[in-house]
């Protein structure tokens, strides 16, 4: 995590994101830390439905998630050498690289499945597909939950001030992100977690933290050398397909995820104890709802996070009158973010503040009014978009 700093005399603020410096004290002296947070009503036993966990659903998309692997990749294989792979691995590519990181995150609530050990197998694969540690991001996630977007304690903020467009840019490559990744994998192969991983992973999590870095690492050094084996026997590009199969799709095929994770924050408030402020659900089509397992829903995701993804559709309709309009499309979402990152990069205390219907209850600003006033946006429940 990084420390943000302006010219003195500036409109930015100083905001330490680390997990121990004085924004962490601030968060924890003010009351923003494991909270009281907003959420919508529901009537207890329809909680209870919603929260109810099957194995069907699960089973069916994860059959289909790992089929289409096996049909992808069989396509690049066979068309290896002509332009007709390229499609294939494409398709591969996000499979692979994207869909994980709905996977990492719905089997790492343990809500997918009704069955623990199927949660935990997709989990640790999915971990593996992304270059997370299964370990360090469990317990980053669990932080994420409790504190959401709040400096200093929440492990997982994408968006700091100030905000770097071209790292942005970036992370829809994955080189920088996967360099970073594969950093932190072998710092913990190698026994060394940071301060920060030490603050939100239990002390008797360590050597498990420790142990499945390198298993990972074994993993990706058995690739380079197969790679490096047929390279030196003559396989010319051919070497490259271990690569192409395995670690490489989450540098080509992350563009996906990366997409429709910035939506998630982006633009909107941080040090907040209401999640209609600072997440943002918007509709999407079908193939990247199927994807993304309807994290579309974000707002009820966060409010209700022990509902699983199967579920979050029929949680929309049921509380979608006590919540801010929906961004109509995946557009939308960028075109409302865009336009608040490029304000917050001037004035890092602007955040969107949606205009609730009338039926929904009125924001509670008491809940984080140590916060100090904002400079916020209204934006209409009639606001268009494509």
């Amino acid at each position: 995590m990084s420390k943000s700093t302006a010219p003195i005399g500036s409109e930015f603020s100083v905001r330490d994101y680390s997990l121990t410096g004085a924004n962490t004290r601030q968060a924890i002296e003010n009351g923003l830390s494991a909270a009281e947070w907003y959420h919508s009503e529901i009537p207890r036993k329809k909680l209870k439905l919603l929260m109810k966990r099957r194995n069907a659903p699960a089973i069916r998309d994860t059959v289909i998630w790992i089929a289409l692997h096996f049909v992808f990749a069989t396509g690049g294989l066979y068309f290896w050498g002509s332009w007709l792979c390229v499609p294939f691995w494409f398709a591969y590519g996000v499979v692979y690289g994207s869909a994980c990181d709905s996977r990492w995150h719905e089997c790492g609530h343990g809500t997918a499945f009704r069955t623990r050990w199927m949660n935990d197998v997709v989990y640790h694969i999915a971990s593996f597909q992304i270059m997370r540690n299964p370990v360090n991001w469990r317990w980053s996630h669990a932080r994420h939950h409790t504190d959401t977007i709040i400096v200093g304690r929440d492990p997982e903020i994408a968006w700091m001030h100030p905000i770097s467009l071209i790292l942005k840019a970036l992370a829809f490559v994955g080189i920088v992100e996967t360099w970073i990744s594969l950093k932190t994998l072998m710092r913990n192969a190698m026994a060394n977690l940071s301060q920060e991983e030490k603050d939100y992973i239990p002390e008797s999590q360590w050597h498990k933290a420790i142990f499945w870095a390198r298993v990972h690492i074994a993993i990706y050094a058995a690739v380079l050398l197969i790679s490096f084996v047929l390279l030196v026997s003559g396989a010319a590009w051919k070497s490259l397909i271990p690569i192409f199969l395995i670690g490489g799709p989450r540098v080509y095929g992350c563009w996906h995820f990366v997409m429709t994770g910035l939506l998630q924050h982006g633009g909107l408030a941080e040090n907040v104890l209401d999640h209609r402020l600072n997440s943002r659900t918007f509709y999407m089509n079908p193939i990247s709802q199927w994807i993304y397992w309807n994290m579309n829903y974000h707002i009820e995701h966060h409010m209700f996070p022990m509902v699983p993804y199967y579920s979050l559709p029929a949680l929309h309709e049921m509380i979608k009158d006590d919540l801010p309009p929906p961004n109509t499309s995946i557009w939308d979402g960028y075109k409302e973010m865009m336009g608040s990152v490029m304000k917050q990069r001037v004035d890092p205390n602007y955040a969107i503040r949606k205009t609730l219907p009338p039926t929904a209850r009125p924001y509670r600003d008491h809940l984080h009014k140590a916060v100090p006033e904002r400079n916020t946006e209204t934006v209409s429940s009639d606001r268009g978009g494509m």
